[in-house]
């Protein structure tokens, strides 16, 4: 997706194959060059707040603002497996630091994770040792 004027300037924006489907099953008006076209001929649309007031209600969300939809894929992307600095060029951050703040990770990932690595180590330590390994004594 072409962003000509973004807040950092004129971007590309890379978009799944998901998200492409959506935009490209929309109805189009004819002549206008938007995806999303204004009410006035020609022009883009203007007023997203009152448009994402009535998407709340209908959804039956409250507190929730467009930029947490930037939170939730940040932090999807994150759970993921995906790393900061993927993350961010995703989403035209030029600091992982900007990163970090979007990326929240629920406490059920974080345990799934704990739990994964837990029983590797647990795994390893039930392994028989090597026939030929030496075990030294640490303590002195």
């Amino acid at each position: 997706m072409h962003l000509p004027d973004s807040k950092t300037g004129e971007k590309t924006v890379q978009l799944g194959e998901p998200a492409i489907e959506v935009l490209n099953a929309m109805p189009r008006l004819a002549g206008s060059p938007y995806v999303i076209p204004g009410q006035r001929p020609g022009q883009h649309l203007i007023g997203l707040p009152k448009i994402w007031k009535r998407i709340k209600e209908k959804a039956g969300l409250k507190d929730v603002r467009v930029h947490d939809l930037r939170h939730s894929f940040a932090s999807s992307a994150a759970q993921a497996g995906l790393s900061l600095p993927f993350i961010g060029a995703l989403l035209g951050h030029r600091e992982v630091a900007t990163t970090n703040r979007y990326v929240h990770l629920m406490s059920d990932p974080l345990k799934q994770a704990a739990e994964k690595v837990s029983n590797e180590i647990h795994k390893a330590m039930q392994t028989k040792p090597h026939p030929r390994a030496e075990v030294i004594n640490l303590k002195n």
